[in-house]
């Protein structure tokens, strides 16, 4: 179990500081972050990646850091926030794609990144009966014995 809780921890370490490091580059050079051209928001709604990355910075970068904080003051709170933070990220990937009008091997890599993180988060859940999953175990024990 403790080693769930270690690579939820990792990949919220790791997210939180990519997405400080890509959207602190989008915020101070919202023209072109880390080399990237600006026609490739052509048709989107922006014209620079500025609002982006302070919604990358904020959002990804100092959210999965407050999971991580959180995670370790109180493990309890691990299955909520790695869901959350996951679930974001996906979220994140998918309008990108939709955005930029295209798919490349981050977004399929951090796609997957955000997928372990629920699924570690799911695991953590289930071994420690936490809501919902309670809920959801006990309705089916009682189908099972009252049938």
């Amino acid at each position: 179990m403790k080693g769930l809780f270690i690579a939820a921890r990792i990949v919220h370490g790791f997210v939180g500081i990519g997405a400080l490091v890509g959207g602190g580059a989008a915020i101070l050079n919202p023209n072109s972050p880390l080399g990237i051209p600006p026609d490739s928001l052509e048709g989107s709604l922006f014209t620079n990646y500025l609002i982006p990355g302070i919604i990358l910075f904020t959002v990804l970068g100092f959210g999965d850091l407050f999971a991580l904080f959180l995670s370790c003051k109180f493990p309890k709170t691990q299955a909520y926030s790695g869901c959350t933070m996951g679930g974001a990220l996906m979220i994140w990937i998918i309008v990108q794609c939709i955005i930029l009008g295209s798919i490349v091997f981050l977004h399929v890599f951090f796609f997957a990144v955000g997928g372990v993180l629920v699924l570690l988060s799911l695991i953590i859940m289930y071994r420690n009966r936490q809501f919902p999953v309670n809920q959801i175990m006990g309705f089916f024990q009682k189908r099972k014995y009252h049938g």
